[in-house]
């Protein structure tokens, strides 16, 4: 059976878990908030704890907190910076929309744990007070959405930034692999003039890169921490310089340059910086939607289909149908892209239902953007690892098509005009002749048709 002690806050007497290092407010939520078991995003857990012990910090050096409480706070913030401990952070996202219950989750975590360093009974608030302590300085209103920004900034640079790198420099190493197999192209789904292979893959690596500029690009306002504002942005409560300290101490520990809000009544009543980020992630799902797709087309077959390129059989595809094999790494990409779709709608939703000092909808929003940079993070790993890497051109094939294809005679265009052109090619058509057949009855000499019509010939401008 659990046991249980008895925590107090202002509103009373509630039983605790006897081992849990959290308190009554983060119960009273818990037995509140019981309709989902999906918990706030533990990538939120180490920015706070970096936040609290920044603050503390900050709070010492100018003489508001002694020197053991502080010490305290920073071992542990340490331990759960360390990753202890984070199995003590059990609330759900769908809470107060100011994510007050998680703070105070925070800050119970720490002072409980500060009682067990120094022998005192958890809950005794004893030497360390989740509120007079932990949260000096500070409001939910101004350390939740901090905290947000630090999270979705150590993500990026952590881990999204360097899988948009990586496969865009696995495409990278394709354009240069196949700079020189040329294919037909297609505009509108139907044969078009002819490119390389490389040329069509240096499109999906230019939109990684500018992808990967546009994420980088739109960081620069995530930087700004409301963190000194309190409950309304007045930073009622703190001391001269307290921002500033504390937000410097964030930009040492983390090593990103995060900088005081020069307006906290806007970040704390909007979130328009982290809006901005997830469309920039929207954006970066758009482009991987469409390379992603482009090679399954590229893929489908292999005997029925286009099948210029070979997919890595890394599964079998089919419970009934032997030797299959399916791109589920494209599928599986694609609908982590429109999850992320999806995921902008709800962080745009959540942006725009603020209200006067506070926007209420915080955690919707960083519950969806961080798993919009989990998901993009992960898929775009899984996809270079187990397709991109093993994925190989069927050269045959792509001859072939090139062969076949009536789009050549656009190079005759220049010599014939354009009706004339197009008759070649309605009539090839038609016949089921090839070009060259038809263009030799319509009275184009032979020499002519193997000078004119050369793909090599037709990929970039006439010198």
């Amino acid at each position: 059976m659990t046991q249980y002690r008895i925590e107090t806050d202002s509103l009373g007497d509630i039983n605790v878990p006897a081992a849990a290092l959290w308190g009554a407010q983060t119960q009273r939520a818990l037995t509140l908030f019981q309709f989902d078991k999906e918990r706030m995003p533990s990538e939120l857990i180490v920015p706070y704890a970096i936040l609290k012990k920044a603050c503390a910090l900050a709070n010492q050096a100018q003489g508001h907190l002694d020197a053991q409480k502080t010490a305290l706070i920073v071992r542990v913030c340490d331990e759960i910076i360390a990753g202890q401990h984070h199995d003590m952070f059990p609330l759900p996202v769908w809470i107060s929309g100011s994510g007050t219950q998680y703070n105070m989750n925070v800050n119970e975590v720490i002072a409980n744990r500060c009682s067990q360093l120094t022998h005192h009974p958890l809950g005794s608030a004893t030497p360390v007070h989740p509120n007079d302590h932990v949260n000096k300085s500070q409001s939910t209103n101004d350390n939740f959405p901090s905290a947000m920004h630090m999270s979705v900034v150590i993500e990026s640079y952590s881990k999204l930034i360097p899988s948009i790198r990586l496969l865009k420099d696995a495409f990278s190493a394709k354009v240069t692999l196949w700079k020189d197999i040329i294919k037909i192209g297609r505009t509108h789904m139907q044969d078009a003039t002819p490119l390389t292979l490389g040329h069509e893959f240096s499109g999906f690596e230019t939109m990684l890169k500018e992808s990967l500029y546009r994420v980088d690009s739109a960081l620069n306002e995530v930087y700004a921490l409301p963190l000194g504002g309190t409950a309304v942005g007045t930073g009622l409560n703190t001391h001269a310089g307290f921002a500033e300290d504390a937000i410097g101490q964030i930009a040492e520990l983390t090593g990103q340059p995060f900088i005081p809000a020069s307006n906290t009544f806007a970040l704390q009543g909007s979130h328009d910086a982290l809006v901005q980020f997830s469309a920039t992630l929207k954006t970066l799902a758009v482009a991987l939607n469409k390379i992603a797709n482009d090679i399954r087309i590229l893929a489908c077959g292999p005997r029925a289909g286009i099948a210029e390129l070979i997919l890595p059989a890394n599964e079998p595809g089919s419970s009934i149908m032997p030797g299959k094999v399916n791109p589920t790494q494209c599928e599986a990409l694609t609908m982590i892209a429109l999850q992320v779709m999806a995921n902008d709608t709800a962080v745009t939703l959540g942006g725009t239902s603020g209200a006067l000092q506070m926007n209420a909808y915080k955690p919707l929003i960083i519950r969806n953007l961080l798993q919009s940079i989990r998901l993009l993070t992960h898929g775009m790993h899984s996809f270079r690892n187990h397709l991109l890497t093993g994925l190989k051109p069927d050269e045959n094939r792509i001859k072939a098509h090139l062969n076949q294809s009536l789009m050549l005679v656009t190079a005759l265009t220049p010599t014939l005009g354009y009706d004339k052109a197009a008759a070649i090619a309605h009539h090839a058509h038609t016949t089921g002749q090839t070009l060259k057949e038809t263009a030799l009855q319509m009275g184009i000499t032979e020499h002519d048709f193997e000078k004119i019509v050369v793909p090599q010939n037709m990929l970039g401008p006439h010198e």
